[in-house]
């Protein structure tokens, strides 16, 4: 089963494709879609859109995993990242895809063991459990496989 995670960002939407197979995650993908700050809002969320696309056309997830903006300090930046979480959705439905939706919280758990878990923290540990070598850059591409492995972490809790 092939998972695609996404850290929604409308800058910076990080990706990361994992497969699961017998309670075992391999690491497929992972990268930013990167958009310009000086183009409109409009015009960088079909940029977005037309990435997502092209991943869940390359990959054909099962499943997209979505970190939730729970709060931010900066309303501006709110509401940038519900939009992007908007297209992301759209378009894991209008694939066929099942949409599971984690809180930072949740994610932290998951991947560190502990929901206060640091960024450089949440790095290490989703290198180590996907046995990827070199550093994953930007961080929004460590923290969408860490999205990802949420997703497989829960799966297995609540599957046999």
């Amino acid at each position: 089963m092939f998972v695609l995670g996404i850290d929604p960002g409308l800058s910076r939407c990080g990706y990361g494709v994992i497969n699961v197979q017998n309670s075992k995650e391999v690491a497929i993908a992972a990268g930013v879609v990167r958009t310009a700050a000086d183009e409109e809002t409009c015009r960088r969320l079909h940029e977005i859109r037309n990435e997502i696309r092209l991943l869940i056309s390359e990959y054909n997830p099962e499943v997209v995993a979505i970190e939730r903006v729970l709060f931010q300090r900066n309303v501006k930046t709110a509401i940038s990242v519900s939009q992007v979480i908007g297209v992301v959705m759209v378009e894991a439905l209008d694939a066929g895809c099942e949409i599971a939706e984690y809180s930072p919280t949740e994610v932290k758990l998951a991947v560190a063991g502990y929901g206060g878990a640091e960024k450089k923290e949440i790095q290490i540990m989703v290198k180590t459990l996907l046995r990827i070598k070199r550093d994953l850059e930007p961080v929004d591409a460590a923290d969408a496989l860490a999205v990802a492995l949420c997703y497989s972490a829960n799966r297995s809790v609540v599957s046999p």
